[in-house]
């Protein structure tokens, strides 16, 4: 175990993200569900507006831990043909999975989102947040689809990553910042002492708080 939960893991990363606090041209994107608690303690602390980037892995049929790719929203879709070849998977299977996805990426946008617009990205320094990778396929994903927003910078921020990943996804972005990178490395779930599964309720409510705090009067 690294971190006692997602709270203790978000000022890990807050003080090594200091230079990016009380900054205009910041956003802080936090990737539901688990990301987004650690992503909340960063922007409290930089004053940042904080709003989320819903991505969907695409798993194996019967062994669906196991992704041969992911979606972002946009249409982006990025895809391990290694697995694809190795498993078998028809264009057909590919195309169903993502379909299904899709259907449920578009439903927590709108749970998490309601008729609100997402913040706009363009020329924006954006700080892309999870509570941890692993393989990275699922965050390229996510990078890919704000790239396409024409953002500024893109910084990615987690407090655990295997090392391989880390410098695999550096080439993606103008930063990153991996926070301890472990070997061997296993699954994200066991460098918590408490990683609890995080409800879509509990994402709405953290991103209501910190926007509505950077909105608030002062005195």
């Amino acid at each position: 175990m690294i971190f006692a939960n997602r709270s203790e893991a978000g000022r890990s990363l807050a003080w090594r993200l200091e230079k990016f606090a009380d900054r205009q041209d910041v956003i802080v994107l936090g990737i539901p569900r688990g990301g987004v608690p650690v992503a909340f303690v960063v922007a409290k602390a930089l004053h940042a507006p904080l709003d989320v980037l819903v991505l969907r892995k695409l798993g194996v049929p019967g062994h669906e831990e196991l992704a041969f790719g992911a979606i972002a929203l946009g249409g982006t879709r990025v895809l391990d043909r290694h697995i694809l070849r190795h498993i078998g998977i028809s264009q057909s299977e590919v195309d169903l999975i993502t379909a299904k996805e899709r259907a449920e990426l578009l439903r927590r946008e709108k749970t998490y989102r309601g008729n609100l617009p997402s913040l706009s990205l363009t020329g924006k320094t954006v700080i892309l947040i999870d509570d941890g990778i692993a393989t990275g396929a699922s965050l390229l994903a996510g990078i890919r689809a704000v790239r396409a927003m024409e953002p500024g910078k893109i910084v990615v921020a987690v407090p655990v990553a295997p090392l391989e990943t880390c410098e695999r996804l550096a080439d993606e972005v103008e930063e990153i910042i991996c926070v301890a990178t472990p070997d061997p490395f296993g699954a994200v779930g066991q460098f918590y002492d408490d990683f609890s599964e995080v409800g879509d309720q509990e994402v709405i409510r953290l991103l209501a708080q910190q926007n509505r705090a950077l909105i608030a009067p002062v005195g």
